[in-house]
This record gives C-alpha cells, structure tokens and sequence, in this order.
C-alpha cells in the first residue's frame, strides 16, 4: 500500500505563490511502481479537476487554467512531488489533492486547502 500526504496549502493573497509537496510512503514494492503522479483541485460546488500530471518517462502536462503560473517537480529519492504555483488568483480557490498512481493501485491523499483572497 501507499501513503500519501500533502502539505503546503494555506491563506494566500491574490498574485502570491505556494508550493505544495506530497509525499509518499508505504511499501518499498508499491514505491517503486508508481509510474505517474498528479494535483488535482476541488472547488465547492465543483467536480475534481486536473491540474498538473507527471508521468515516468513523459513531459508533464497541465491544466489550460494553470499553465504558465505552475510547475510540477519531484523528487525521486524522497518519494515528494511538488507543485509550485505563482500568480495565484482567487479562481484558484480549491481543496488540493495529490494522486499517485501504481501499476497496482491509484492513491489519493486526503488533500490540502488553498485559499486565495483577491
């Protein structure tokens, strides 16, 4: 099984920047299986959405929305990914959800409220 856990959201004024991290943990069997990694956003009243994905060997891809203000990274040896985001507006107002993806199993994480006030 995997862990994950997010941390880094918080209260931020419009034109602020965060960065989220997710780490990882759990068996080092499923570890070494995860072949990509996400943010995804829930606002309320709203679906999940998307908002960056990394995938083991490919380019990341991100949310028209987010495109140009985020930056996804990770960091292998502490099983962490990141998401940088700038230029945060009060659009981006969401619970933040981190998902990691085996070849076994999907896992989310229990997500991290980011809060832009304009």
């Amino acid at each position: 099984q995997v862990q994950v856990a997010e941390s880094g959201g918080g209260l931020v004024q419009a034109g602020g920047s965060l960065r989220l991290s997710c780490a990882a943990s759990g068996s080092f069997f499923y570890l070494t299986r995860i072949s990509a990694t996400g943010w995804y956003r829930q606002a309320p009243g709203k679906e999940r959405e998307l908002v960056a994905r990394n995938t083991r060997g490919g380019p990341p891809n991100y949310a028209d929305s987010v495109k140009g203000r985020s930056t996804i990274s990770r960091d292998d040896t502490k099983n962490t990914v990141y998401l940088q985001m700038n230029s945060l507006k009060p659009e981006d107002t969401a619970v933040y959800y981190c998902q990691v993806v085996t070849t076994i199993g999907t896992y989310w994480g229990q997500g991290t409220q980011v809060t832009v006030s304009s």
